[in-house]
């Protein structure tokens, strides 16, 4: 079998290329990349392939039986770019499609979640095989803001004691690999959804705690008006439609929006969720 995956030098991409690698399933794994140069060091076939040059997905996708199409990063084109994809494995008669959406997309308050639901349409519309992987928060969303908290003394947010069920990078890689492998093998998965989360919730302040232990200070959380946040985030460099977005994630968090109780994640790869603790210390070490 020929698995594609979009996106693959990405964050989720890597992990997901070098999990099918170690699984040594014989299956011939593609890794298509706006950059061939990026990818060099993937170990993997390599094809070029752009959101937003049709053609070269048309050509990417030669051949190919499953995709894994990992969502694009850009905010506010992600659905002509899913749909390019989508209509590129359609004339390619790709056998089945794997997408990675977002917890509870359908339902889901958070603004991120409109482009995912689009998609998942558009996938089902498409007549494709499709399996709809949606991912619940990456820890790495709030770890990766740790040293800088610890330097000001204070982690900050707006989620208030809302509850996080998040799982790592290598964990929704883990899931993807296992369904990618159980297509290639039996065919399994089709039009199946699944809604993927942390087997543990934790709060921001939780969160803080851990580091502050892991580290032997005292590190607070400052629950802060979304605006407020946002204003932080931006000092911080990020760039200001992308800080007002993640001050509003905080406050659908707080209403309960990346909390869910199911172990959908866990049973799929088969071992529990990394824990909290090892993620802070992953972070932390750094």
């Amino acid at each position: 079998m020929k698995i594609a995956i979009t996106g693959a030098t990405g964050q989720l991409g890597r992990l997901v290329v070098a999990d099918l690698k170690a699984a040594n399933t014989g299956n011939d794994i593609i890794a298509l990349v706006r950059s061939a140069d990026k990818a060099a060091d993937l170990g993997v076939n390599v094809r070029i392939a752009n959101y937003d040059e049709p053609d070269t997905l048309l050509t990417a996708l030669a051949g190919v039986d499953i995709v894994l199409l990992i969502s694009g990063s850009e905010i506010g084109k992600r659905v002509p770019q899913h749909r390019a994809v989508i209509e590129a494995a359609q004339q390619n008669d790709v056998k089945h499609i794997v997408y990675t959406s977002l917890l509870n997309a359908d339902s889901s308050t958070l603004s991120l979640a409109a482009e995912h639901k689009q998609t998942e349409a558009l996938i089902k519309e498409s007549g494709l095989t499709y399996t709809l992987l949606r991912n619940g928060w990456y820890t790495e969303n709030y770890t990766a803001s740790l040293p800088a908290a610890l330097q000001a003394g204070a982690l900050v947010g707006s989620a208030g004691e809302g509850r996080i069920s998040s799982a790592s990078r290598a964990d929704y890689a883990a899931a993807a690999v296992t369904v990618l492998k159980e297509i290639a093998a039996q065919s399994s998965h089709e039009n199946r959804t699944y809604e993927l989360a942390g087997d543990t919730a934790y709060t921001l302040a939780d969160l803080a705690a851990e580091a502050g232990k892991q580290v032997g200070q005292s590190l607070p959380f400052q629950n802060l008006p979304a605006n407020e946040f946002a204003r932080i985030l931006a000092s911080a460099g990020l760039p200001e439609a992308f800080a007002t977005l993640l001050a509003d994630v905080d406050l659908e968090v707080e209403k309960g929006a990346l909390f869910h109780e199911g172990r959908a994640l866990s049973q799929l790869i088969g071992r529990p969720t990394t824990t909290l603790s090892d993620s802070v210390a992953a972070a932390l070490a750094k």
